[in-house]
């Protein structure tokens, strides 16, 4: 089991004790949704004194890092005061919102994944969509909206944009939670299809404006899904 890194003695013991902590999180040592270890074991394993280790836990609380539960422990909440933040954000957000906000991301991505995607990313997304549609054909809507979720970060990965990847995988369950609100009528899912395939063959055409179209369209759709309004109604 990997060990967390205790911190040097100095009088910043606690602001040190936080960063260790914060970086065993981020690396995964203790991945998101465990419960951490008891409070004396970590005494023992760190070196320090009680006050401190809880000074330590309480400020990675106030970050969002961890989550006390009364009779239960403290779990680790997330990975990282980034995703903490942006989620607990998008979570609180009227639905509206957040599909904008998805159209801003995925239409730039889409784009930008036209100009730099490789051969392997592109033979990825054609695979994901040859998945999607198998489980739309078994009428899976939980299967579905999975491939869905990682259709959309393949494309995002394949924008070749580090900073945007992170902040979309950040808020991915926020992004295509609205995609498993209902189930999805024959329609609208044959649109929904075809939008994915003209998405994929955009990008592997490289062609950049086709591909933001096509991304626009999608969540534009996604949009008159949710809300039982025609997708010609909307705005554009």
């Amino acid at each position: 089991m990997k060990r967390i890194s205790a911190p040097r003695r100095t009088a910043s013991l606690s602001a040190q004790l936080v960063d260790s902590l914060r970086s065993h999180i981020e690396s995964g040592g203790w991945p998101v949704g465990t419960r951490i270890p008891p409070e004396q074991a970590l005494i023992e394993e760190l070196g320090v004194g009680r006050s401190t280790l809880r000074e330590a836990i309480g400020a990675l609380v106030h970050l969002g890092l961890l989550e006390p539960r009364a009779g239960d422990g403290t779990y680790v909440r997330s990975s990282s005061e980034l995703q903490s933040v942006m989620v607990r954000r998008a979570s609180s957000a009227q639905r509206d919102n957040v599909l904008e906000l998805r159209t801003v991301l995925e239409e730039y991505a889409s784009g930008a994944a036209a100009l730099r995607r490789s051969e392997s990313q592109l033979e990825q997304l054609q695979e994901l969509l040859a998945d999607a549609d198998a489980a739309c054909a078994g009428a899976d809507t939980s299967a579905a909206t999975s491939v869905d979720a990682l259709f959309h970060r393949a494309v995002v990965r394949a924008s070749g944009n580090d900073l945007l990847i992170e902040v979309y995988d950040y808020l991915g369950t926020a992004l295509t939670s609205s995609l498993g609100g209902m189930p999805w009528d024959a329609v609208h899912a044959e649109e929904h299809a075809r939008l994915h395939r003209r998405l994929v063959d955009a990008i592997e055409a490289r062609d950049q404006g086709g591909a933001r179209d096509a991304a626009a369209e999608i969540v534009r759709l996604t949009r008159a899904h949710e809300t039982g309004t025609p997708r010609a109604a909307e705005g554009q």
